[in-house]
Order: C-alpha cells, then structure tokens, then sequence
C-alpha cells in the first residue's frame, strides 16, 4: 500500500524543487514545483506500490517545466518602459539561492547538460532514469552529465585564490 502523499512530499519536495530552479531557474521554479505536486497528487492513487516515487516525481517536473517554457515562448511581454540593469538582475538565479555563481554557472550550461546535470547530480537519478526523461541512451546521459560537470569545473571557481 503507497504511503501517504504528504509523506513522498515532504520526502522529495526539496529535490523537486532544486530540479525546477535549475532547469527554470528561480522565478518559474515555484509555480513548476506546485504544478508537479498538483499532478502527482491526482495521478497518486494510482501509482504502483513498488514505483521509484522520485524518479516519477522528477519526471513530472521534467514535463511541467518544458510547459513552463513552451508557454513562456508564446506569450508576449508588454513593458512600457525598459527596465534598468538592477531591475533585471532580480531574474538571475543568485537573487533567490545562497550560490548564486554556481547557479549561474549551471543555467549557463547547454541544455542536455543542464538537464542531465540536474537530474542525476542535484535530484539523485541513475543514468538510465535520466535518459528515459530527457531522450536518448543511458551512456548519453552519463556523458552529457560528466561534460557538464567537467565545464563547471573550468568555469565555476567557487574560492578564487587573489
């Protein structure tokens, strides 16, 4: 018998969360982390008993932040005026996560490995769990994961020696 959902929530809701902030970053993390849960919420009773919760989790994520995305490229953004450089800077994943170089480090990341990163690193996926959310082979994941590993290695310097 599954457990009670509060239970995968508050078991998983963090991991859910860091995948949204680093596929969408911080200003859409939100609504994808509650769009995921509202999902899993009504798909839950009939989940099987013996289903990998976080991965399914994560994949619900997965698909409702591409429908972040996908909306946000249909819609338009009337401003009146262009906003100055401060104000633009709220956007930037530093302005709602302490690391902030490191998120902007990982959002800077081409997509595969950005999204490959995110869910085997920051949400704990196997490979092959990724590879079947982002398309593709076990073994392309893996190697979209350590090339972007190893980018951030070359470009994040989290204690820079002066």
């Amino acid at each position: 018998m599954l457990r009670p959902f509060e239970q995968a929530v508050t078991e998983h809701g963090a991991v859910v969360l860091r995948v949204c902030r680093a596929v969408l970053g911080p200003t859409e993390a939100d609504d994808a982390w509650s769009e995921t849960f509202l999902s899993a919420l009504r798909a839950w009773p009939d989940l099987p008993d013996d289903a990998n919760v976080r991965a399914w989790l994560v994949t619900i994520a997965h698909r409702k932040a591409l429908d972040v995305v996908r909306a946000g490229a249909r819609r338009a953004v009337p401003v009146a005026a262009v906003p100055d450089v401060s104000a633009a800077r709220s956007d930037e994943p530093e302005a709602a996560l302490p690391d902030g170089a490191l998120w902007a480090a990982v959002a800077a990341l081409p997509e595969k490995q950005r999204l490959c990163v995110a869910y085997h690193h920051v949400a704990g996926l196997p490979h092959p769990e990724v590879a079947r959310i982002v398309g593709g082979s076990a073994a392309a994941a893996r190697r979209a994961a350590a090339d972007g590993i190893a980018r951030l290695r070359s470009t994040y310097a989290p204690h820079e020696k002066r």
